[in-house]
C-alpha cells in the first residue's frame, strides 16, 4: 500500500514538472523577437553584380557574305556547227580576244562566194540604170528598184561575214578558263556550254546588312573576311551600295572588292564579314546574362538601396559576350548578373560585386 502511494506521488510531482516547464518554454518564445513575419525582414538574396560605366566601343557587326568572280562568263557559240579545233587548255590563263575554239565554217563561206557574186551583179545593174536615168531612157521607179536590189546584197553579204567571224569564238576578257565539255568534232548549238571563263584577280564579296545599320556604311570603308578552312584574315574595300533596302528581309545589299593575286580565294565560297560601324565613345555594356526577354522588349535588375530595382532597356549591337544599351540604363548603376530568375522588384540583395 505504501508503495503504491509512493508512485503516484512520483507521478504527480512529474506530471507538475512537466507542466511548469511548458509554461516556462511558452513564456521564452513570446520573450524572443518574431522574424520573417513581413516582406522587410526577407533575408538578403545572395547575387552578384557589376557596375554599369561608359566606355569605348567600335561598333563591329558580323554578317555572312558570298564570294563571287569579278567578272564570269559562260562560253557558248554563236552559230551552229563542228567543232574544227580546240586552241586552249584547261585550267590555264588566257587573254582578252585570244581564240578558244573554231567551227567549221565551209558552208557559210559558200553562201559568201555566192552573195558576193549576186552583189557585184546588182551592183553593175544598179550603174546601168543610173547612166538610162540620166538619158531619161528609164524611168526613176526603175532606177529605185535596181539601187534596192544591190543594198539588199550588199547586207547579205555582209550578215554571212558577220557568221563567219563567229565561228572563231574569243575570250571576251583575261581570265583562268575552265575544264570543257567539248572535242573536236562535237556538233555545236548555242545552248551548248562549252566551258567557263572567270577573272578572279579581284573578287566581290557581296553580303546583306540589316536596315538599322543602313545611314552608317559609307564607300570605300574597309572590312576583315573570312573563309572555311583558313584561319588568314582577309581584306575588302566596299565599292557599292544597293540603292534601296529589301523590302521582304528588310536589309541593304552591299558589295565589296578584295585582291586576290595569290589565288588563296575562289569564288562561290561563303565569307563571315566583319563590318566596323560608328565608334562610340561613350557607350555602355551590359553582360549578356543580365538581360530578361519581355514581351514588349527587354529588362533589367539593379540595385537601389539595397533592394533589386527592374528597368525597361533597348540594345543594338551584340558582341561576343556583351550588349550595347541604348536607352533605360545610365553608367553607375548596379547591374545583377546572377539569380535574375529569382528576382522580384524589393527584393532585399547582398550584392557581390565583379571588377
Amino acid at each position: 500500500m505504501k508503495l503504491k502511494t509512493l508512485l503516484l506521488l512520483l507521478l504527480l510531482l512529474l506530471f507538475v514538472g512537466f507542466i511548469g516547464y511548458r509554461i516556462k518554454s511558452n513564456a521564452d518564445k513570446s520573450t524572443t523577437p518574431k522574424s520573417n513575419t513581413n516582406g522587410n525582414d526577407k533575408p538578403a538574396l545572395k547575387v552578384n553584380g557589376i557596375i554599369a560605366k561608359e566606355e569605348k566601343f567600335s561598333n563591329i557587326i558580323a554578317v555572312s557574305g558570298s564570294i563571287e568572280a569579278d567578272e564570269q562568263v559562260e562560253i557558248r557559240s554563236e552559230v551552229s556547227g563542228i567543232v574544227e579545233k580546240i586552241y586552249f587548255n584547261e585550267g590555264t590563263k588566257v587573254t582578252k580576244g585570244q581564240t578558244l575554239f573554231k567551227v567549221n565554217d565551209i558552208e557559210l563561206r559558200t553562201q559568201l562566194a555566192q552573195a558576193i557574186t549576186r552583189k557585184n551583179l546588182a551592183k553593175e545593174n544598179e550603174r546601168r540604170a543610173q547612166l538610162l536615168l540620166e538619158k531619161e531612157a528609164i524611168s526613176q521607179e526603175e532606177y529605185d528598184i535596181a539601187s534596192a536590189e544591190f543594198r539588199s546584197l550588199q547586207s547579205q553579204t555582209q550578215l554571212i561575214q558577220a557568221q563567219i567571224s563567229k565561228t572563231a569564238v574569243k575570250a571576251p576578257f583575261s581570265g583562268k578558263i575552265g575544264l570543257r565539255n567539248i572535242s573536236p568534232g562535237t556538233y555545236l548549238t548555242p545552248a551548248t556550254v562549252v566551258t567557263n571563263l572567270v577573272s578572279a584577280d579581284e573578287l566581290k564579296i557581296t553580303f546583306s546588312i540589316p536596315e538599322k545599320y543602313a545611314s552608317e556604311i559609307k564607300l570605300n570603308s574597309a572590312i576583315n573576311f573570312t573563309v572555311s578552312g583558313n584561319n588568314e584574315i582577309f581584306t575588302a574595300k566596299i565599292y557599292a551600295i544597293d540603292p534601296s533596302i529589301d523590302i521582304a528581309t528588310r536589309t541593304l545589299l552591299v558589295r565589296a572588292k578584295a585582291n586576290n593575286k595569290e589565288g588563296k580565294l575562289f569564288p562561290g565560297t561563303y565569307a563571315n564579314v566583319k563590318l566596323p560601324l560608328t565608334e562610340i565613345n561613350n557607350a555602355i555594356l551590359i553582360p549578356t546574362e543580365a538581360i530578361i526577354p519581355v514581351q514588349n522588349g527587354k529588362k533589367i535588375f539593379i540595385s537601389e538601396n539595397g533592394k533589386a530595382k527592374e528597368l525597361h532597356i533597348e540594345t543594338s549591337t551584340r558582341t561576343e559576350k556583351s550588349i550595347l544599351v541604348t536607352k533605360g540604363l545610365k553608367a553607375g548603376d548596379t547591374i545583377i548578373t546572377s539569380a535574375i530568375m529569382s528576382l522580384k522588384p524589393e527584393t532585399p540583395l547582398n550584392i557581390h560585386l565583379k571588377k
